[in-house]
């Protein structure tokens, strides 16, 4: 039984869960359009229509029709990001990673999301979305790996872990969207595992300060 929104299950409130929603119908949408008829082609007016909604609203959740595919791009990232929440300063990052299990949050969408990837390649300003989604992760990402080690999230350190963590996370789904066709290939959540599993090796554990710097 769904609990309250607010309550003890820690769901967000239906208003919020339906902004979700809403948005990821026009990124669905807007997807759609784009490989059928080119993201030039296509309108933001069309994509409101496919998606049920006014262009309006659209351009309330959105800056541009590129725009519109952001939620796609962020889900996967913001879930991890989530997941990492959970993650204990007395362990490392290397085993933040490991203990780390795709939830299949986008395995329903993988065809779209592979799609649009591939649109990043060649679309400009697709890609200038993809970036931007990704620059805002590895922020998000320094932001929990200081909070979990008590570093600054200036750290160098920690702003390296958390670009490199960002990265492979980035190949990893490019690896997949171009790889993999609906029929055969590794699932999406099974190249992100790949992917963090690939790295973690680089993160033994808790950064050491660096030595200070000689004075002869």
């Amino acid at each position: 039984m769904a609990g309250r929104a607010g309550g003890s299950t820690g769901r967000p409130p239906l208003t919020e869960r339906r902004r979700a929603e809403t948005r990821m119908e026009i990124a669905t949408e807007a997807v759609r359009l784009f490989v059928a008829h080119g993201v030039t082609a296509a309108t933001a007016d069309e994509i409101a229509s496919a998606a049920g909604v006014s262009t309006r609203t659209l351009w309330r959740y959105f800056r541009s029709k590129e725009e519109c595919v952001r939620p796609l791009l962020t889900t996967g990232l913001e879930a991890l990001a989530d997941r990492l929440k959970d993650w204990q300063g007395d362990r490392s990052l290397a085993e933040a990673i490991i203990s780390l299990h795709d939830d299949e949050a986008l395995e329903d969408r993988a065809d779209t999301l592979r799609d649009l990837v591939r649109l990043c390649r060649t679309e400009p300003g697709l890609r200038a979305v993809w970036l931007e989604a990704h620059r805002d992760a590895e922020a998000a990402f320094a932001a929990l790996i200081a909070d979990r080690t008590r570093r600054p999230v200036d750290d160098l350190a920690v702003r390296m872990e958390a670009g490199v963590l960002n990265t492979a996370l980035r190949i990893g789904v490019e690896d997949w969207a171009l790889r993999s066709d609906a029929s055969a290939g590794t699932s999406f959540g099974e190249t992100v595992t790949r992917a963090l599993g690939m790295i973690a090796h680089l993160f033994p554990g808790q950064a050491p300060e660096a030595p200070a710097p000689s004075r002869t």
